[in-house]
């Protein structure tokens, strides 16, 4: 799945998702008409399938997420649920083959954003996050788009979610969408167990997580043959795998 960016803090920001909407819209154009070169790596033997250890959608057939993020401004544990599933068939994003995450994000029990989320892993098993579509949802209905972007437009290139380069001390560039989306990876621990209430993993990675743009860090837990498993928020809470379907 992808990261999970403060969405009690992009609610608010709903208007200028409109705007952001908009321009998307209508600088979108044909994908095939994008040049490889302009994604941002090698392209060149790249696949859609993506069966890295710590991000394999060849495996998992959907992850579901459960637990409470506090309100900045509130100091309110709000409720929290998000569900993952990588679908079967894959689309193309600046004419590179990609597989596609479906993401949606429930908060207090209603649904406030949906995402389609794009990924391809390169010969080297290298994998890059080539952006995301979204829907904002408020009261049931589609209120804005914010945060969406491609790899490949508007001058936004694809970020690597996963490296094979697993070492404490790594730091990898997961979005580099310029004032959109600019999340940074630095792995801090290897070898790390944890134990969420879909079960105990070990042979985990935690990594710390920074976004440039609200000034927000938080870590992340991904386990061999599962992926993402944990995330924990700076102001309290955290978001925990219960519910995991493999092939």
């Amino acid at each position: 799945m992808t990261p999970r960016r403060g969405r009690l803090a992009r609610r608010l920001a709903v208007v200028l998702g409109l705007a952001v909407a908009a321009a998307a819209c209508g600088g979108g154009g044909d994908d095939s008409a994008t040049r490889r070169s302009d994604v941002g790596f090698d392209t060149a033997g790249s696949s859609p399938t993506i069966d890295h250890p710590y991000v394999s959608f060849e495996t998992v057939r959907r992850a579901v997420y459960e637990g409470s993020e506090v309100d900045e401004e509130t100091g309110e544990a709000i409720p929290i649920r998000v569900e993952s599933t990588p679908r079967r068939e894959t689309t193309s994003v600046a004419a590179v083959d990609v597989t596609v995450v479906a993401v949606s994000d429930y908060e207090d029990g209603a649904l406030v954003e949906r995402t389609d989320d794009y990924y391809a892993q390169d010969r080297a098993g290298i994998v890059y996050y080539l952006g995301e579509r979204v829907d904002d949802y408020e009261d049931g209905e589609v209120v804005g788009h914010h945060g969406q972007w491609l790899a490949g437009e508007d001058g936004h290139r694809a970020g690597v979610f996963m490296p094979t380069r697993l070492e404490v001390g790594t730091e990898f560039e997961q979005e580099r969408a310029e004032g959109v989306a600019e999340d940074r990876s630095t792995v801090v621990a290897r070898g790390v167990s944890v134990t969420v209430p879909a079960g105990t993993f070990a042979d985990c990675i935690e990594t710390e997580d920074y976004d440039p743009i609200d000034d927000v860090t938080e870590r992340k837990f991904y386990c061999a043959g599962v992926g993402l498993v944990r995330e924990v928020f700076p102001a309290g809470g955290s978001l925990d795998l219960v519910e995991l379907d493999t092939a």
